[in-house]
């Protein structure tokens, strides 16, 4: 009898130390593995955004299983601006966080970034691909490991890369590209390639490696993986494009400036004015829009694929119950609305961004709620049972909406781009302009229920006079607490550039 006691005890023993064992190995429910997906000017085009003509079957899927926000909101629409705002948690300013090259480092340096702060607290950080837009922005303190980053195209000789971020792979897109004295080719390739070809494909397959290395570990991980797709140029293997018939594809039904529109809201879309065989004025010919858009929609769905890979990994490995999974936009973008392309407008094609959230203690359901970027950083910290950083996180924990994706956060966004700042709304969308001294040079108004595509500015209509100075005192208001207070790094991003 002693020895049946014995021997029970000791197998029971057994099991207990390997449940620890096992468990030691996996994160906690407190403190999960995070993975956020950036996907560079992708807009909300997608199956799960109601667009049913867009492949996009993995990413659709990861939104019906957690909670799919409709009216996220980037607060600044281009990429280094938006991500150096995202990662410090910090909105922008009159003269911070203004253009592609911003650095969170630079503009402030006192701030701890979101990777610096969870790897201050436990977290193994890991950065795959295009997360911060240049490349050394915080790169020694945010990361545990070496960013598996992409490059600038410029080579140390100050000749341009073949083979750079722009990754033309056909012979005569390289051809081009050696002559061009920006490097850029055709705004498009389509290629015989396989996924693992382009950038792209190798940033998913490094973060599948980095997903098997940490499968075993006792720390949770914070993964950032940053796809370039559909940026510019649209570069995509040719089964994506062969997805989309030519025929079916339709260009913007608003090919036009918005009515009564100010000259600040309107910009000359130099990014894809810089590539080869795209006219310097005017607009591009019809021919030339459906191109651009079928390249937009083919690497929408390569980069789609991609995201299916790494998921379809992360459940092989047993880790999914475990993460946390993030994926966004980091802004909007334009394909021929408003006569426009690329981002760099107030309008909300450029500034309303997909953004999906899924994995353990998230809901299932769509969110219609206003969020905005700047609400990432607590959101996340909250999700990873993480303390508050040192300094003022001027966004609110989207938490509430993963536990109920009807409650309501916050009652309104905003967004700027250079010196026009938008307050977005439940009906409406409000823009002003301001010089240095906080004069307003230009505004603008559009009534969403009456005009959701922004075509008519209604701002200096009589009958709107009341509203328009609601709006304003209520934009106002905010913009002195973030915009115009210089204490935390309101530098001149002019005299900071730095690759």
């Amino acid at each position: 009898m002693i020895r049946l006691l014995s021997n029970l005890f000791i197998a029971i023993s057994a099991l207990l130390l390997s449940a620890c064992s096992n468990s030691s190995t996996r994160p906690s429910a407190k403190h999960p593995n995070l993975l956020l997906i950036a996907i560079d000017d992708l807009r909300p085009e997608l199956n799960a955004y109601g667009k049913s003509f867009i492949k996009s079957p993995n990413i659709d899927r990861l939104a019906s299983s957690g909670v799919t926000f409709t009216r996220a909101y980037c607060n600044v629409p281009v990429c280094g601006a938006s991500r150096a705002s995202l990662f410090s948690g910090v909105r922008p300013g009159y003269n911070r966080f203004l253009f592609h090259y911003a650095q969170a480092s630079i503009e402030v340096p006192e701030v701890a970034t979101l990777p610096e702060h969870l790897k201050k607290n436990g977290y193994t950080t890991l950065s795959v691909g295009k997360i911060f837009h240049t490349p050394a922005d915080s790169e020694h303190k945010a990361w545990s490991d070496t960013p598996y980053r992409f490059d600038h195209h410029r080579l140390e000789d100050g000749s341009w890369s073949d083979k750079g971020w722009q990754n033309y792979i056909t012979e005569e897109n390289i051809a081009i590209a050696k002559t061009a004295s920006n490097g850029a080719a055709w705004p498009w390739e389509k290629a015989e390639v396989d996924d693992s070809t382009y950038l792209d494909g190798i940033y998913a397959d490094k973060a599948i490696d980095y997903l098997r290395s940490q499968k075993d570990s006792e720390k949770p991980f914070f993964l950032c993986l940053g796809f370039l797709k559909p940026h510019l140029p649209f570069n995509a293997p040719s089964k994506y494009w062969d997805l989309y018939d030519r025929k079916n594809i339709e260009l913007a039904n608003n090919p036009f400036f918005p009515k009564n529109a100010p000259n600040q809201a309107a910009f000359n879309w130099g990014e894809l004015r810089s590539y080869y065989g795209v006219p310097s004025g005017g607009p591009v010919s019809e021919e030339m829009a459906t191109t651009l858009r079928h390249g937009y929609y083919a690497c929408v769905s390569a980069t789609d694929a991609l995201v299916g890979k790494v998921m379809v990994e992360l459940e092989k490995l047993g880790l999914a119950d475990d993460t946390i999974v993030i994926l966004m936009g980091d802004h909007g973008y334009n394909l021929g609305e408003h006569g426009l392309w690329n981002k760099h407008v107030n309008f909300e094609t450029a500034l309303r961004t997909p953004l999906i959230i899924s994995g353990p203690g998230v809901t299932q359901g769509k969110a219609n709620g206003i969020v905005e970027y700047v609400d990432l950083y607590p959101t996340v910290l909250e999700l990873a049972g993480i303390p508050k950083p040192d300094h003022v996180l001027q966004g609110t924990s989207l938490s509430p909406m993963l536990r109920d994706p009807n409650a309501i956060v916050k009652d309104f966004a905003i967004s700027k781009w250079m010196q026009g700042v938008t307050l977005i709304g439940e009906r409406y969308f409000y823009s002003e302009w301001h010089d240095k001294d906080r004069n307003r040079t230009a505004r603008m108004l559009y009534d969403h229920e009456r005009d959701p595509h922004e075509n008519i500015n209604i701002a200096e209509l009589e009958e709107n006079e009341s509203l328009v100075g609601t709006l304003s005192a209520t934009l106002n208001q905010n913009l002195n607490k973030h915009y115009w207070a210089p204490s935390i790094g309101n530098y001149s991003h002019r005299l900071h550039r730095n690759y």
